[in-house]
This record gives C-alpha cells, sequence and structure tokens, in this order.
C-alpha cells in the first residue's frame, strides 16, 4: 500500500443516527463500502446534539424526545479516491450533509505495522 501523507482529501458525511440502508445502519453501510473500495480509513462520530435541514433539534439531554442524534462518518484518503467514491454516496445518502475539505495527513500508521500499512487486525481507525 502507498504511504498516505501530504495532501488528502476528508469525507464528512452526516446522517441521522437512526437512517437505515436495507436493514442495517446506514453509517454502517458507508463504513463497509468505503473499506471494500479500498480507502485509507474510515470512522464514525456520534454526536450529542445538533439540527440539519429538517431544522429539528436532535439531543441526547435526558429529558429530549429525540434519540435520531446526528452521526458523522469521516474518510481521509487521496482525492481520487475519495471522488471516486462519491457516486456509492449519491446512492446511499438521500438525506443528510455531505462535505469535502482538503487536508494534510501528517501521520498515518495502523497498530504494530509501518506508517502506511493497512491494519490486518481490523482495529484502525482515523
Amino acid at each position: 500500500m502507498t504511504r498516505l501523507t501530504g495532501g488528502a482529501l476528508r469525507l464528512t458525511v452526516l446522517v441521522g443516527e437512526n437512517d437505515i440502508w436495507h436493514h442495517r445502519p446506514l453509517y454502517t453501510e458507508i463504513v463497509h463500502r468505503a473499506h471494500a473500495a479500498g480507502l485509507a480509513g474510515a470512522s464514525v462520530f456520534r454526536g450529542i446534539e445538533g439540527f440539519g435541514a429538517s431544522s429539528l433539534i436532535h439531543t441526547s439531554r435526558l429529558l429530549s424526545l429525540s434519540e435520531d442524534l446526528p452521526v458523522a462518518v469521516v474518510v481521509v484518503d487521496t482525492e481520487e479516491r475519495v471522488r471516486a467514491f462519491l457516486p456509492q454516496l449519491d446512492e446511499l445518502v438521500t438525506e443528510g450533509l455531505v462535505v469535502l475539505d482538503e487536508c494534510q495527513v501528517i501521520r498515518y500508521a495502523g497498530r504494530g505495522g509501518n506508517p502506511g500499512e493497512p491494519d490486518t487486525k481490523g482495529k484502525n481507525s482515523l
């Protein structure tokens, strides 16, 4: 695998925790497709509060009625690889926000491996 350092593209997909794709959480489907596409890595972050296009505030506060918290899936790889992955998101993300940012990768290393090598134990995350 090529070392991932220097200029890269960060893909952030913001969806709801309860969004589903074929009986499985949408964020899980995105991560598995990113893995299958050979992208460098993906991580899922659960928000504690937020709102989007619907203007409904979703929060984890105790007295809140909402449990559909915001979820961010973050992927970082080369611009070419991230852009090649975008058509899959067109199919998956019907409600949500997809953001691309240029970024700089300072270090990319798996546990117990050399920088830029995939984590063979499947535990590596961004």
